[in-house]
């Protein structure tokens, strides 16, 4: 039998342990057989079935214990959850991790727990035997603990109606498609599979169609989409609705002629399929067009966990509805791709409680006048300590359409601004420059918070500069617009980030209450040679110093370019000509050289 991998995602496990509705039950007969007889074949005097919440331990079954439940912080079972193999501690008055612990100081030395995990590769709790005297568990006792623990999961799948058939559309669901790719990898393994996602409306669709029809427009389209695609397929394939407008056709054992390379077989299903989805679907008598896409995947049985099956189908889903074609293969290197984002943004909140993995690098700007130094702007970084340097431009988009947008961007205030405090011998005119993205100006208390963190460390507002992307603020609302104009009347500094690449008109500029525009890098980097570019940026200066904004070039990395904006009149210049981004004692010395060298000059 396949072991179940372990998904390390504690909200999705503990909105999977809720879904069961099993906590906090009345005790039940089924369970405590297990737990009886696990006591009596390891002749340990407690055995419990504990189902991990939050932030405690209950009990579902318990043989020789009274407690109800216990501190998840202090319980093994926290650590055997995580795992797919059974975790024992032979003496936990050895173990630093729980000598002083509950059970511990209950006299409680020997612990076993086998995870109960869900189809779907979550962990719910442990099977777990408890001895008051140090012992050990050989290979056969473990697998014996682990076959119980199986037993556990079947009673509440059973039990908590864990069931395998969709209540909507009435076909096998996506517990059924599971449980089948794991039997067929235990009778036929390494036989090729193939498994086609049907995605036959797009979430626009669905959710117009329930705006304007009602909720129950969505069901009767299921269930009409399912009933002809069962009946499209035939006997020979199975079917499994595995979302509300998404089911999956899996084919397989396949033929030897039919193997893993060809094409035929899925191609010819898509096709039976998409020409039976033709035809409009009558709903409560409003014919509605299906839109459809597929995502194919052919794979080995028993060589792949059944969960990764049904992901690695909606991620090719997801490339054919996203590139406009009607069918996507599965691409590994996408997945990966997908699996990298997940895992960054997965591994951002720790990376925002440690203090080790953030930290900020200042690139200076400079007068192009009179070359001293008016700005610095805060870049961050995160150094990942498995992945390694993860840039910007990758992590940031995934952060800003998350919770953690605003507690990434507090990070970034709080740290920037303690360190431009420190900063007690620069020009005070100086500004330090801080990347926001429009979304946390939405955020109530925002200016509250930027105020408060000013106070703390002793700064005025004008010590600050916000800046924003162009196309972040395409979509600005009255809100958005309320908190910059009270951010600029306090003396916040606040600067249009990457200008030229949102498609800005000039009544969108008036409009907005800003003190500066960054012209974007792409536009200076050809500027020598390009007459394109030089015209372009020609005119986005005298525009904006029209509409009384200073202007700062980005990316300036060559004295040609520098002279060139300076001769066009651009106010400020920022860039590898001028300097990289610098840590805090570069930042240090680089001020002090540069000083220098102006007064020399």
């Amino acid at each position: 039998m396949m072991t179940r991998e372990v998904i390390q995602n504690e909200e999705a496990r503990l909105n999977a342990l809720r879904d069961l509705h099993l906590l906090d039950t009345p005790p039940s007969e089924s369970f405590d057989r297990i737990t009886r007889l696990a006591s009596r074949l390891f002749q340990s005097p407690v055995s419990t079935i504990s189902l991990t919440d939050r932030d405690r331990q209950w009990f579902k079954s318990r043989v020789g214990v009274d407690l109800a439940e216990i501190p998840r912080a202090e319980a093994p079972c926290t650590y055997a959850v995580q795992s797919a193999d059974v975790f024992v501690v032979p003496d936990m008055m050895e173990d630093p991790r729980f000598r002083d612990s509950l059970l511990a100081r209950a006299g409680i030395r020997f612990y076993a727990g086998a995870p109960l995990i869900t189809r779907a590769g979550y962990g719910l709790g442990t099977l777990c035997i408890i001895d008051d005297k140090p012992r050990g568990l050989d290979k056969e006792e473990r697998t014996v603990l682990a076959d119980l623990a199986a037993m556990v999961m079947s009673q509440i799948e059973l039990q908590n109606a864990f069931g395998s058939i969709d209540a909507t559309s009435g076909h096998a669901n996506e517990n059924q498609l599971f449980e089948d790719i794991e039997d067929l990898g235990g009778r036929h393994p390494g036989a090729p599979l193939l498994a086609v996602l049907v995605e036959f409306a797009s979430l626009a669709q669905v959710s117009n169609g329930q705006r304007v029809l009602g909720a129950a427009y969505a069901e009767a389209f299921v269930r009409e989409a399912t009933g002809r695609i069962r009946t499209l397929i035939g006997n020979s394939k199975r079917l499994y609705h595995v979302g509300q407008a998404r089911c999956v056709v899996l084919d397989g054992p396949l033929a030897p002629k039919e193997t893993l390379a060809g094409v035929h077989s899925w191609q010819e299903t898509v096709d039976t399929i998409a020409d039976g989805l033709r035809d409009p679907i009558l709903c409560e008598g409003v014919p509605l067009a299906p839109e459809v896409v597929f995502g194919v995947y052919a794979f080995p049985a028993g060589e792949a966990a059944p969960r990764d099956v049904l992901r690695r189908l909606f991620n090719a889903a997801a490339d054919a509805r996203g590139s406009a074609a009607p069918v996507a293969a599965y691409d590994e290197s996408q997945d990966l791709a997908h699996q990298r984002r997940f895992r960054l943004l997965n591994d951002i909140r720790e990376a925002l409680a440690g203090s080790d993995q953030l930290r900020l690098a200042y690139q200076p700007r400079i007068d192009m006048t009179t070359g001293r130094i008016v700005g610095v702007e805060a870049l961050l970084r995160w150094h990942h300590p498995k992945i390694g340097d993860v840039g910007p431009a990758e992590f940031i988009p995934l952060v800003d359409d998350t919770a953690y947008s605003d507690l990434l961007t507090d990070w970034v205030l709080a740290t920037g601004i303690a360190q431009r405090a420190a900063w007690r011998d620069m020009d005070p005119d100086c500004r330090l420059s801080i990347n926001i993205s429009a979304k946390n100006l939405q955020a109530p208390d925002f200016s509250s918070r930027l105020v408060q963190m000013l106070d703390q460390h002793g700064l005025s507002p004008t010590a600050i500069e916000l800046e924003l992307t162009e196309g972040g603020l395409l979509t600005r609302s009255p809100c958005t617009l309320a908190v910059m104009s009270a951010l600029k009347q306090s003396g916040v500094a606040i600067s249009i980030d990457d200008f030229g690449t949102g498609y800005s008109s000039l009544s969108y500029l008036q409009s907005l209450p800003i003190d500066l525009i960054k012209i974007d890098r792409s536009f200076i980097t050809d500027l020598e040679t390009c007459l394109h570019d030089q015209k372009l940026v020609r005119a986005v200066i005298n525009m904006a110093h029209d509409l009384g904004y200073r202007v700062v070039a980005e990316g300036v990395e060559t004295p040609g370019a520098f002279d060139l904006l300076q001769a066009w009149g651009c106010d400020e210049a920022q860039g590898y000509y001028i300097a990289c981004p610098l840590s805090v004692d570069e930042m240090a010395s680089w001020t002090v050289a540069r000083r220098t060298l102006q007064r020399s000059a």
